[in-house]
């Protein structure tokens, strides 16, 4: 059998794009199975977090277009999972199974509609705790923690 289909979460994509200290992981991991499978919301949360970054004077300006144009590339080869009646209603679901916040319970639901609800079938990469948390109560084994 071979190698999972990986989904991954903004908090795992953030790291690849800027400096931190998971990034030679999450590189490496990328680097053995370059397939991302993502949501349609995460280059938005991306640029939140990277913005974030900059407002907190963790990254400067120019960093920060640099990764936004680091995001914008790498982009053009992940497989996006596109909003969809059954993910907003999954998503809601997930609010009232979980302590998530609406961006995450749709980064979940995602993940569970393109598994077929099957959470054995994708591994998801996520450094956000709570997140990682939910999914792994929803079944799916959780990289990054």
């Amino acid at each position: 059998m071979g190698a999972l289909l990986k989904y991954w979460d903004a908090s795992a994509i953030t790291p690849l794009l800027a400096e931190e200290p998971s990034r030679d992981n999450l590189l490496h991991l990328l680097e053995q199975d370059a397939d991302m499978l993502v949501w349609w919301g995460t280059p938005v949360e991306i640029a939140s977090a990277l913005a974030r970054r900059e407002r907190e004077g963790l990254l400067t300006a120019d960093e920060v277009t640099t990764a936004l144009t680091a995001a914008h590339a790498l982009a053009e080869s992940w497989h996006e999972i596109v909003p969809s009646d059954s993910i907003r209603r999954t998503a809601e679901r997930l609010l009232r199974a979980h302590p998530l916040r609406a961006a995450d319970s749709l980064q979940l639901a995602a993940a569970l509609i393109a598994s077929d609800h099957d959470p054995m079938s994708l591994e998801v990469v996520c450094l956000d705790v709570r997140l990682a948390r939910a999914a792994q109560r929803e079944g799916f084994v959780v990289i990054g923690q």
